[in-house]
């Protein structure tokens, strides 16, 4: 299992990785006992159930779910380099698709989350960095106009920051994840707080989806010690998860420096 998506009630949503499948896959679960959850449902990309005899595409070499977000009746996958899948899930034992969108190529995959913005008809999707040195190109935090949810239409991207030389800093440089809005913490469709891994955490007020445009950084200083242990690593910040609480205290996990907890005061 990858990631949870749960925020009370009965149905909890997962990405998961079962025999026979090429990767992971998008599965519902009941939660009426939550002494004993049940798989309810699944739903995959065609060419992945393998152990059934689907055979991959070419173009499928890692379109696995890495996280679900989902709004009502409705799920939003990130599908690593498989791009964007929306899902109606109305009934949980059988998700069916409504539309899958991949921009990669040309650009470089690695699609890690998608935040709906239901009052808005807008949905945000970050694109992780995935190599060093951007290796896999430099990625983007996209807002798509939802409007008509069988056609999402890219709108923009949120500033990428250049106020340091980050891609020769080292290590990776680039999105990694976003708030998600889950509803014990801050929930907002004006602000995206996102950690752009060597670059820090940054966020961006998105109150003109046309035109998002960078409202505040923190760009933590270098570890006192590496905790990554792989050889020849560089000794540099990778900023990568993060959740903001109601009252603006934004707790920003690190892969090399543990954790920061730091406020957003506007």
């Amino acid at each position: 299992m990858q990631r949870i998506w749960y925020v009370g009630g009965r149905w909890a949503y997962a990405s998961v990785l079962l025999d026979g499948f090429t990767d992971y896959i998008f599965v519902t679960i009941d939660m009426a006992d939550p002494t004993n959850p049940k798989e309810a449902g699944r739903y995959w990309l065609p060419g992945m159930n393998i152990g059934a005899g689907e055979e991959l595409g070419e173009d499928q070499a890692r379109a696995g779910l890495h996280h679900a977000i989902v709004h009502g009746d409705t799920a939003y996958g990130a599908w690593r380099d498989g791009g964007l899948v929306i899902m109606d899930v109305k009934d949980r034992s059988n998700p069916e698709l409504i539309v899958h969108r991949n921009w990669s190529p040309p650009f470089g995959g690695g699609t890690h989350n998608a935040l709906p913005l239901p009052d808005r008809d807008l949905l945000v999707v970050a694109d992780e960095a995935v190599l060093d040195k951007c290796a896999d190109g430099i990625k983007h935090i996209w807002l798509f106009d939802i409007r008509e949810p069988s056609n999402p239409v890219s709108i923009s991207t949120v500033p990428i920051p250049d106020d340091a030389d980050y891609v020769n800093k080292g290590a990776h440089f680039g999105p990694h994840n976003i708030h998600e809005n889950r509803p014990d913490g801050m929930v907002s469709d004006q602000l995206i707080f996102a950690t752009q891994q060597n670059a820090g955490v940054r966020v961006y007020d998105i109150s003109n989806e046309y035109q998002p445009k960078e409202v505040a950084a923190f760009v933590p200083p270098q570890p006192a010690k590496l905790m990554d242990k792989r050889p020849n690593r560089v000794n540099v910040i990778q900023s990568c998860d993060i959740w903001v609480s109601k009252e603006g205290l934004c707790y920003v996990s690190d892969y090399n420096a543990g954790l920061y907890i730091i406020e957003y005061t506007g």
